[in-house]
Protein backbone atom coordinates (compact mmCIF):
# COMPACT_ATOMS: atom_id res chain seq x y z
CA UNK A 1 0.00 0.00 0.00
CA UNK A 2 1.58 2.95 -1.29
CA UNK A 3 -0.77 5.31 0.80
CA UNK A 4 -1.26 6.37 4.41
CA UNK A 5 -4.37 8.84 4.41
CA UNK A 6 -6.73 8.62 1.52
CA UNK A 7 -9.96 11.07 1.03
CA UNK A 8 -13.12 9.83 -1.27
CA UNK A 9 -15.08 13.12 -1.95
CA UNK A 10 -18.04 13.62 -4.57
CA UNK A 11 -21.45 15.66 -4.66
CA UNK A 12 -24.20 15.09 -2.33
CA UNK A 13 -25.56 11.26 -3.46
CA UNK A 14 -22.12 10.78 -5.65
CA UNK A 15 -21.72 7.29 -2.79
CA UNK A 16 -18.99 8.65 -1.41
CA UNK A 17 -19.74 7.59 2.01
CA UNK A 18 -20.75 3.77 0.76
CA UNK A 19 -17.77 3.74 -1.25
CA UNK A 20 -15.22 4.64 1.67
CA UNK A 21 -17.03 1.64 3.93
CA UNK A 22 -16.80 -1.17 0.87
CA UNK A 23 -13.10 -0.22 0.75
CA UNK A 24 -12.38 -0.53 4.43
CA UNK A 25 -13.66 -3.10 4.52
CA UNK A 26 -12.29 -4.59 1.68
CA UNK A 27 -8.56 -3.20 3.22
CA UNK A 28 -8.92 -3.28 6.26
CA UNK A 29 -8.78 0.73 6.96
CA UNK A 30 -9.25 2.94 9.36
CA UNK A 31 -12.72 4.14 8.30
CA UNK A 32 -13.50 8.28 9.10
CA UNK A 33 -17.34 9.23 8.43
CA UNK A 34 -18.20 12.60 8.29
CA UNK A 35 -20.80 13.41 11.26
CA UNK A 36 -23.40 15.37 9.84
CA UNK A 37 -26.80 13.73 10.63
CA UNK A 38 -26.86 15.82 14.06
CA UNK A 39 -25.90 19.30 13.06
CA UNK A 40 -29.06 21.38 13.64
CA UNK A 41 -28.29 23.67 11.19
CA UNK A 42 -28.75 21.73 8.47
CA UNK A 43 -32.55 21.22 7.84
CA UNK A 44 -33.06 25.03 8.82
CA UNK A 45 -30.38 25.72 5.95
CA UNK A 46 -31.79 23.88 3.49
CA UNK A 47 -35.23 25.33 3.84
CA UNK A 48 -34.02 28.91 4.93
CA UNK A 49 -30.21 28.91 2.99
CA UNK A 50 -29.74 32.92 3.31
CA UNK A 51 -30.54 32.98 7.49
CA UNK A 52 -28.50 29.96 8.25
CA UNK A 53 -25.33 29.26 6.24
CA UNK A 54 -22.81 31.16 8.19
CA UNK A 55 -23.95 29.09 11.24
CA UNK A 56 -23.87 25.94 9.20
CA UNK A 57 -20.71 26.69 7.96
CA UNK A 58 -19.06 27.81 10.92
CA UNK A 59 -20.20 24.27 12.61
CA UNK A 60 -19.49 22.05 10.05
CA UNK A 61 -15.40 24.01 10.18
CA UNK A 62 -15.14 23.25 13.48
CA UNK A 63 -16.75 19.71 13.86
CA UNK A 64 -14.62 18.91 10.74
CA UNK A 65 -11.66 20.03 12.26
CA UNK A 66 -12.03 18.65 15.45
CA UNK A 67 -12.56 14.90 14.11
CA UNK A 68 -9.93 15.16 11.58
CA UNK A 69 -7.11 16.38 13.94
CA UNK A 70 -8.34 13.21 16.24
CA UNK A 71 -8.60 11.01 14.10
CA UNK A 72 -4.80 12.08 11.96
CA UNK A 73 -3.18 12.64 15.25
CA UNK A 74 -4.12 8.70 16.85
CA UNK A 75 -2.44 5.87 14.49
CA UNK A 76 -3.56 2.74 14.68
CA UNK A 77 -1.73 -0.43 14.46
CA UNK A 78 -4.14 -3.05 13.14
CA UNK A 79 -5.39 -0.83 10.19
CA UNK A 80 -3.43 -0.51 6.73
CA UNK A 81 -4.21 2.95 6.44
CA UNK A 82 -6.85 6.08 7.02
CA UNK A 83 -9.57 6.41 4.54
CA UNK A 84 -12.12 9.79 4.66
CA UNK A 85 -15.26 10.31 3.15
CA UNK A 86 -14.63 13.87 3.24
CA UNK A 87 -11.75 16.22 3.53
CA UNK A 88 -11.18 19.99 5.58
CA UNK A 89 -11.42 21.60 2.15
CA UNK A 90 -14.68 20.65 1.96
CA UNK A 91 -15.55 23.50 4.15
CA UNK A 92 -14.30 26.32 2.26
CA UNK A 93 -16.34 24.73 -1.36
CA UNK A 94 -19.72 24.42 0.00
CA UNK A 95 -19.14 27.97 2.03
CA UNK A 96 -17.96 29.38 -1.20
CA UNK A 97 -20.95 28.46 -2.17
CA UNK A 98 -23.49 29.69 0.00
CA UNK A 99 -21.93 32.80 2.15
CA UNK A 100 -22.06 36.36 0.82
CA UNK A 101 -18.56 37.96 -0.04
CA UNK A 102 -17.82 39.54 2.62
CA UNK A 103 -19.05 36.63 4.92
CA UNK A 104 -16.58 34.35 2.57
CA UNK A 105 -13.85 36.74 3.23
CA UNK A 106 -13.99 36.25 7.08
CA UNK A 107 -14.75 33.02 6.85
CA UNK A 108 -11.65 31.71 4.60
CA UNK A 109 -9.63 34.22 6.66
CA UNK A 110 -10.29 31.23 9.72
CA UNK A 111 -10.30 28.27 7.23
CA UNK A 112 -6.71 29.14 6.27
CA UNK A 113 -5.47 29.39 9.80
CA UNK A 114 -6.65 26.21 10.25
CA UNK A 115 -6.44 24.15 7.38
CA UNK A 116 -2.19 25.00 7.82
CA UNK A 117 -2.00 22.70 10.84
CA UNK A 118 -4.00 19.28 8.72
CA UNK A 119 -1.77 16.77 7.12
CA UNK A 120 -2.72 17.16 3.08
CA UNK A 121 -4.08 13.49 2.03
CA UNK A 122 -1.99 11.78 -0.18
CA UNK A 123 -4.76 10.55 -2.76
CA UNK A 124 -7.71 12.78 -3.37
CA UNK A 125 -10.30 10.87 -4.49
CA UNK A 126 -13.78 12.84 -6.49
CA UNK A 127 -16.41 10.63 -7.84
CA UNK A 128 -17.86 13.11 -10.36
CA UNK A 129 -21.86 12.33 -11.04
CA UNK A 130 -23.88 14.73 -13.15
CA UNK A 131 -25.82 16.81 -11.08
CA UNK A 132 -29.22 15.12 -12.51
CA UNK A 133 -28.15 11.85 -11.43
CA UNK A 134 -27.08 12.92 -8.43
CA UNK A 135 -30.42 14.53 -8.04
CA UNK A 136 -31.87 11.56 -8.84
CA UNK A 137 -29.95 9.19 -5.97
CA UNK A 138 -31.14 12.04 -3.21
CA UNK A 139 -34.51 11.82 -3.94
CA UNK A 140 -34.12 7.57 -3.81
CA UNK A 141 -32.61 7.44 -0.70
CA UNK A 142 -35.02 10.14 0.89
CA UNK A 143 -33.59 11.77 3.57
CA UNK A 144 -36.13 14.47 4.28
CA UNK A 145 -34.19 17.40 4.61
CA UNK A 146 -32.07 16.91 1.22
CA UNK A 147 -35.24 16.42 -0.51
CA UNK A 148 -35.51 21.39 -0.89
CA UNK A 149 -31.98 20.65 -2.52
CA UNK A 150 -31.78 22.53 -6.21
CA UNK A 151 -29.69 21.63 -9.11
CA UNK A 152 -28.69 25.23 -9.47
CA UNK A 153 -27.15 24.78 -5.81
CA UNK A 154 -25.29 21.38 -6.66
CA UNK A 155 -23.84 23.17 -9.70
CA UNK A 156 -22.35 25.70 -7.73
CA UNK A 157 -20.52 22.83 -5.39
CA UNK A 158 -19.99 21.09 -8.63
CA UNK A 159 -17.92 23.96 -10.02
CA UNK A 160 -16.05 25.05 -6.90
CA UNK A 161 -14.38 21.09 -6.61
CA UNK A 162 -13.13 22.11 -10.00
CA UNK A 163 -11.84 25.42 -9.33
CA UNK A 164 -10.26 24.07 -6.00
CA UNK A 165 -8.63 21.39 -7.72
CA UNK A 166 -6.99 24.03 -10.21
CA UNK A 167 -5.63 25.56 -7.02
CA UNK A 168 -3.81 23.23 -5.12
CA UNK A 169 -0.87 21.62 -7.64
CA UNK A 170 0.54 19.78 -5.00
CA UNK A 171 -2.03 17.04 -4.53
CA UNK A 172 -2.88 14.19 -6.40
CA UNK A 173 -6.33 14.19 -7.63
CA UNK A 174 -7.91 11.90 -9.32
CA UNK A 175 -11.15 12.32 -10.66
CA UNK A 176 -13.61 9.49 -11.75
CA UNK A 177 -16.45 9.96 -13.81
CA UNK A 178 -18.92 7.46 -12.39
CA UNK A 179 -22.34 8.22 -14.45
CA UNK A 180 -21.95 5.23 -16.35
CA UNK A 181 -21.35 2.31 -13.59
CA UNK A 182 -22.93 1.40 -9.91
CA UNK A 183 -19.95 0.53 -7.75
CA UNK A 184 -22.47 -0.39 -4.74
CA UNK A 185 -24.50 -2.77 -6.46
CA UNK A 186 -22.40 -4.68 -8.92
CA UNK A 187 -19.03 -6.31 -8.17
CA UNK A 188 -17.55 -5.70 -11.13
CA UNK A 189 -17.81 -1.93 -11.02
CA UNK A 190 -16.50 -1.91 -7.76
CA UNK A 191 -13.58 -4.06 -8.53
CA UNK A 192 -12.67 -1.62 -11.48
CA UNK A 193 -12.66 1.20 -9.06
CA UNK A 194 -10.09 -0.48 -6.84
CA UNK A 195 -8.16 -1.11 -9.50
CA UNK A 196 -8.24 1.96 -10.53
CA UNK A 197 -7.55 3.96 -7.35
CA UNK A 198 -4.96 1.58 -5.92
CA UNK A 199 -3.11 -0.18 -8.97
CA UNK A 200 -1.79 2.94 -10.17
CA UNK A 201 0.58 5.93 -9.56
CA UNK A 202 -0.72 9.22 -10.02
CA UNK A 203 0.98 12.59 -10.68
CA UNK A 204 0.19 15.68 -8.68
CA UNK A 205 -2.54 17.77 -10.50
CA UNK A 206 -5.77 16.59 -11.86
CA UNK A 207 -6.28 13.18 -12.97
CA UNK A 208 -8.75 12.16 -15.07
CA UNK A 209 -11.03 9.00 -15.81
CA UNK A 210 -14.10 8.37 -17.68
CA UNK A 211 -16.16 4.93 -16.94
Amino acid sequence: MSYNFIVIEGLIGAGKTSLSKKIAKRFNSKLVLEQFADNPFLPKFYKEPEKYSFQLELSFLAERYKQLKNELGSGDLFSNFLLSDYYFTKSLIFAKSTLQDDEYKLFRNLFNIIHSTLPKPDLYVYLHLDVDNALKNIKTRGRDYEQSISKSYLEKISKNYFDYFKEEPNIKFLVIDTNGIDFVNKKSDFELIIEIIFKNDYKKGINRIIL
